[in-house]
């Protein structure tokens, strides 16, 4: 276990001894668990590129700890080493011990019925129209301080996070805010349609986040950032029914106004069903385009066009519902990359899906 996890394990531990519990309320009372492991087979077809094929598998373990009535700690492990966007980790490297790594270790204070405040390595706050990962990958779990206020429909989210920290020059933060409404219309169908805002600091000349990768972002001789990113978002969802099958479609477009071309990404799409009990079954249609420099491609999604941004294309995927607690599905992308660096060609990807989980 990385120092990180043994930190947060012993910082939990502490929490829990030092909360007053209510008369005769056991500490084991407190605490709610949670996991799921996945398995998958893939196949990866690039032009220009040999064939991949590969097994993978996705575990996760975490626990909710009631600090008192209205704060909530979350701590949660999981597979995949240390990249931001997956938590995937492949059979491979000679029956290697695989890394297990802190994916969510924060605090939930629910300040009154309309406010929560986090701290931590926290779930992505943000709203995403029909779960699309243009912007945000949705294994990304954002580092910091975060609140939430709600009522009556409405929402609007803010959020100081810390991506980079440097001894040599500044550090790197993302401030992000998101404001939304929810409204009925009709009577079976809601519309929830809002706008954001979010900015990186001390992008230009430092070498791209995590692991030094461009991701499709444009980058100079020395692979540093030439440009800042600072993005408005405007996004839609329509929820309503089929007979009884539940139908959503979304839209989401953001804008980097810090370029004056490869600047906006967006995404459309669909989704019928949805999988949670025994025998029910969804499908979904999503269309993106994610010009070079639109987002920043180490955190949008890490399977889209092979991950990262300068990428368009379709997602189609299915699910089936064995039990609650049993589903297999299957992702199909259908894309197209590296369009701005004038080598464009295709990029297709599978992945079959037996997905187990409890809680």
């Amino acid at each position: 276990m990385r120092p990180f996890a043994q930190i947060a394990t012993a910082v939990f531990i502490l929490v829990l001894a030092a909360t007053p519990a209510a008369a005769q309320e056991d500490w084991t009372d407190r605490l709610s668990f949670k996991g799921d492991v996945r398995l998958r087979y893939e196949a990866i077809d690039e032009d220009g590129e040999e064939e991949r094929n590969r097994m993978r598998f996705r575990t996760r373990f975490g626990l909710n700890a009631k600090v008192t009535d209205d704060v909530k700690f979350v701590f949660q492990l999981a597979t995949g080493g240390d990249s931001p966007v997956s938590t995937n980790q492949s059979f491979d490297d000679g029956f290697s011990t695989k890394d297990i790594g802190v994916d969510l270790a924060y605090v939930d204070w629910k300040i009154n019925d309309n406010l929560n405040v986090y701290g931590g390595k926290m779930k992505n706050p943000m709203f995403n129209a029909g779960g699309v990962p243009l912007v945000w990958d949705s294994d990304l779990n954002p580092e910091g301080l975060a609140m939430k206020f709600t009522s009556a429909g409405f929402f609007v989210t803010a959020g100081g996070f810390s991506v980079e920290e440097r001894s040599s020059s500044d550090d790197s933060l993302l401030f992000v805010v998101q404001a939304g409404y929810t409204f009925a219309v009709g009577e079976n169908a809601s519309l929830t349609a809002g706008a954001g805002y979010f900015s990186y600091s001390n992008t230009v000349g430092n070498e791209p986040f995590y692991d030094g990768s461009a991701n499709g972002n444009s980058v100079d001789l020395n692979g540093d950032y030439i440009y800042d990113y600072r993005n408005t978002e405007v996004f839609a969802q329509f929820d309503t029914k089929v007979g009884d099958w539940p139908l959503r479609i979304y839209a989401h477009l953001t804008q980097n106004n810090e370029v004056s071309t490869q600047d906006t990404g967006y995404a459309v799409g669909a989704k019928l069903g949805s999988a949670r009990n025994d025998g029910e079954m969804e499908f979904s249609w999503t269309y993106q385009d994610i010009e070079a420099d639109a987002v920043v491609g180490t955190f949008n999604d890490s399977d889209f066009g092979g991950g990262g941004t300068d990428s368009d294309g379709h997602m189609l995927k299915a699910k089936y519902a064995v039990s609650k607690r049993i589903a297999v599905g299957g992702t199909l992308f259908l894309n197209n990359v590296d369009r701005f660096q004038g080598t464009e060609h295709d990029y297709n990807r599978l992945q079959l899906d037996v997905e187990f989980k409890f809680d």
